[in-house]
């Protein structure tokens, strides 16, 4: 059976999934990931009906980093029969100015891409160390970078500069966006509901630990709420969004902190979990009395509607609102709050539905329809992986 390998890398799991190649088609075969790196170990993998293949608790110190994580995810994989690997496709944040669709890794694609690091340092490193190690085990299998900036690449100029020098943006100094293969995936996914109105004036709200929201129209990115770096734009779970810079200088010059210490306040601190000093993650704050929990929901949907004011004047009208993401996929009252928030754009939320998590949850007297649409990041990057194998 020839396969795709998708790899998805983060600072504390290793997702994973094989799709089988069936001709010009995808059959998902397994999905799996090595969670608590460091912590509480824990490798699980499922076949397509759901069957445990493997269920693996290790000690700290057996599993304490990502490279560690990445190689008994690769023994457990080679003991897997019948699979022949034929590319590995990897989920990249940051593309930078000179990436805008998925490429063939070598090493100095690899080592232009390293150079994106302090822009995502919550993400780069760690998607680039399963290709580094791949590329050194299995020099021969292709690796494949797809670009969580690329969907957003074709925006106008006017609308991705900042008003700083020119020379700054032919440094590559701009706002990129994110979620891009999320948001890839949603467009493609509209058109298959919803055709008319994915033709139209769209919002997307990509709310997870991450967060962030797009403006689509015909399909295609118009704008989005993330910059230059993935600090940009909304709350999230422990990166604090939009915030005015002279706080960076404050911290730096009044308060004595390093560059160092602040990149670590606003990528691991600050968020949910700094305002709450509770948690970050949105299910600890919706289950907690505390006034902080409630502080930091306030906050974050405050945050929510404000980034949609912005974006459906980018659009100049709205006629539709997608929720994705484990947060928007998954959080009923979240949702709710938000389209409470978008009444004036015209939506009206059907209750009954929302709670159920309908795919439609909007009333049929809603001039704005609202969507929920689970997102699928790895399918995107094995589609992409397959159409670069094939052309070569």
């Amino acid at each position: 059976m020839d396969t795709i390998l998708v790899v998805n890398a983060g600072s504390s799991s290793l997702k994973f999934q094989i799709f089988e190649i069936a001709g010009v088609r995808l059959e998902r075969r397994i999905r799996g990931q090595m969670d608590g790196i460091g912590t509480r170990p824990r490798l699980r993998a499922t076949a397509v009906d759901a069957t445990t293949l493997v269920d693996r608790s290790y000690e700290p110190d057996v599993v304490k980093d990502l490279p560690a994580a990445i190689a008994e995810t690769r023994t457990w994989l080679q003991s897997l029969e019948g699979i022949t690997l034929s590319a590995v496709g990897h989920r990249v944040v940051h593309g930078g100015p000179d990436y805008a669709q998925p490429i063939l890794i070598d090493h100095d694609i690899l080592d232009k891409l390293a150079t994106f690091q302090e822009l995502a340092p919550l993400h780069q490193p760690n998607n680039l160390a399963p290709i580094r190690l791949a590329m050194g085990i299995n020099p021969d299998v292709p690796q494949i970078a797809c670009f969580d900036t690329a969907f957003h690449r074709d925006h106008a100029v006017h609308t991705d500069c900042y008003a700083l020098p020119w020379a700054f943006y032919e440094e590559g100094i701009r706002r990129y966006g994110f979620h891009g293969l999320s948001y890839e995936y949603i467009a493609e996914r509209l058109a298959e509901v919803a055709p008319q109105i994915a033709q139209g004036r769209v919002i997307v709200a990509h709310l997870g630990s991450g967060a962030s929201m797009c403006a689509l129209r015909d399909g295609r990115s118009l704008e989005t709420s993330m910059g230059f770096t993935a600090l940009d734009g909304l709350p999230m779970s422990t990166r604090p969004g939009q915030m005015d810079p002279g706080v960076v200088l404050y911290l730096l010059d009044q308060k004595g902190m390093s560059a160092a210490d602040v990149t670590d306040l606003l990528y691991r601190a600050s968020g949910l979990k700094g305002l709450s000093g509770i948690s970050g993650d949105m299910r600890d704050l919706l289950a907690s009395d505390h006034p902080r929990a409630a502080l930091a929901i306030d906050h974050f949907i405050h945050r929510c509607a404000l980034s949609v004011g912005m974006l459906a004047g980018a659009l100049g009208g709205l006629d539709a609102f997608v929720f994705t993401a484990g947060v928007g996929e998954n959080a009923p009252a979240i949702r709710a709050r938000i389209a409470e928030r978008l009444t004036w754009l015209g939506a009206e939320l059907d209750p009954d539905a929302n709670e159920r998590g309908a795919m439609l949850i909007s009333t049929q007297a809603s001039s704005v329809a609202l969507y929920v649409l689970p997102t699928d990041e790895e399918l995107m990057i094995a589609r992409h992986t397959l159409a670069l194998i094939t052309a070569s």
